[in-house]
């Protein structure tokens, strides 16, 4: 199974997604340390990660390109709805999967449900894509 990382400075945000996402059946890990976030793309626990505006010092737009040379196919879901505009278009270019605000309603959580759904099943289609080239 695809692993998927909860990286967000707000405890109620972790944990508001970790419930989420357990209850639709991803195997979830969470932290607010931005190292631990590096940690899991590199050594491969974390294919998918929802990242908050900050982690330690580090805001998400200096840490996407990070966590991309970790690796290049991790697909990131921006959870931000309070970040500005050019920061929100410099992570884009960066190469966020997703851009989505904190849910605030029961119905928000469904399009956290949906873009975490479809960033693993782009994965999978990626990863059978690469394999079936290589044969």
């Amino acid at each position: 199974m695809l692993g998927l990382l909860i990286a967000d400075k707000n405890m109620e945000t972790r944990k508001q997604m970790a419930n989420l996402l357990i209850k639709a059946g991803y195997d979830v890990t969470v932290t607010d340390s931005a190292v631990k976030a590096i940690q899991g793309v590199l050594k491969k626990t974390a294919q998918v990660v929802l990242l908050g505006t900050t982690l330690d010092d580090f805001t998400s737009v200096e840490l996407i390109p990070l966590l991309k040379q970790c690796n290049r196919n991790l697909m990131i879901i921006l959870i931000a709805d309070d970040a500005p505009l050019p920061m929100i278009r410099k992570a884009r270019t960066e190469g966020i999967f997703y851009h989505a605000l904190r849910p605030a309603e029961p119905e928000d959580e469904e399009e956290i449900k949906q873009v975490v759904k479809c960033a693993m099943e782009s994965l999978n289609r990626a990863t059978y894509t690469r394999k079936a080239l290589t044969h």
